[in-house]
């Protein structure tokens, strides 16, 4: 079991699913990944509801702030210091949808959009420190930066996270980006193709299961929605694109 009490700076710590149909949305995720529900009770929690898998918080889900908002996931990056990673932010040519603030004691927190449009959040522990589960069935696997513009975002993530970066051929010239916290691979950034003319840039949230043909088909089953049948990705694993039944999309992936 893999099991985290901390994340190094960078490091994708955290995902929250924002929902119009909260109901809706912790139904289908308790059913597809086994997890369990448990909303803050404080009227100033705003339904924040936090989601655990064998008793290890794993993700949350939360109503919109605004009317007319989507449902879609937010991955949050790790920082010892939220005031200084947002000033970083604006000096590399992002900027903040959320200026930083408490959130009471469980730490404090900003939510950004970098240069190219995908939008995130940073995270600073207080009693919180995030997924206290990830890398099992049911729990966070991978996370990723999607973009039409990949040298952008790689030079905006590294200036304010200070990454390494890796490389691999994807075929059609195309290079995926592994983002680094020293000798530790954290999370990728994607090049969107003119095939993916709708999608725009995000950061994407994969999960891992034991099985991506079963998720999908469990998937469909309670009323979401295949984007991208699965399919094998050499020396990684099954990989699909998954949509729940509110709208927000997801992966899912099982090793090999």
């Amino acid at each position: 079991m893999s099991e985290f009490t901390e994340y190094a700076p960078g490091t994708p710590c955290w995902v929250d699913v924002t929902s119009p149909e909260l109901d809706r949305t912790l139904s289908f995720y308790s059913d597809l990944f086994g997890w369990e529900a448990e909303q803050d009770p404080r009227p100033e929690a705003g339904g924040y509801t936090m989601f655990s898998k064998d008793g290890k918080y794993v993700a949350a889900g939360s109503p919109p702030q605004q009317e007319g908002m989507p449902s879609f996931w937010t991955t949050y990056l790790a920082s010892d210091d939220v005031d200084a990673t947002a000033g970083k932010i604006r000096e590399a040519g992002g900027s903040l949808i959320m200026e930083p603030l408490d959130v009471f004691d469980a730490g404090r927190m900003t939510v950004a959009q970098d240069p190219t449009g995908a939008s995130f959040g940073t995270w600073q522990a207080g009693e919180h420190h995030g997924a206290q589960l990830a890398n099992e069935p049911g729990s966070l696997a991978w996370n990723e930066c999607q973009t039409r513009d990949p040298e952008a975002a790689e030079s905006f993530y590294r200036a304010v996270f200070g990454y390494g970066v890796d490389t691999a051929p994807m075929g059609e010239g195309a290079i995926y980006r592994v983002l680094k916290v020293g000798d530790k691979s954290v999370a990728g950034i994607f090049e969107l193709n003119e095939e993916m003319d709708e999608v725009p840039a995000n950061w994407a949230t994969v999960f891992s299961v034991a099985d991506a043909d079963a998720a999908a088909a469990r998937t469909e089953e309670l009323g979401g929605t295949v984007i991208v049948q699965p399919i094998d990705i050499p020396e990684v694993g099954r990989f699909a694109t998954l949509q729940d039944p509110v709208g927000a999309v997801f992966q899912v992936l099982a090793n090999l």
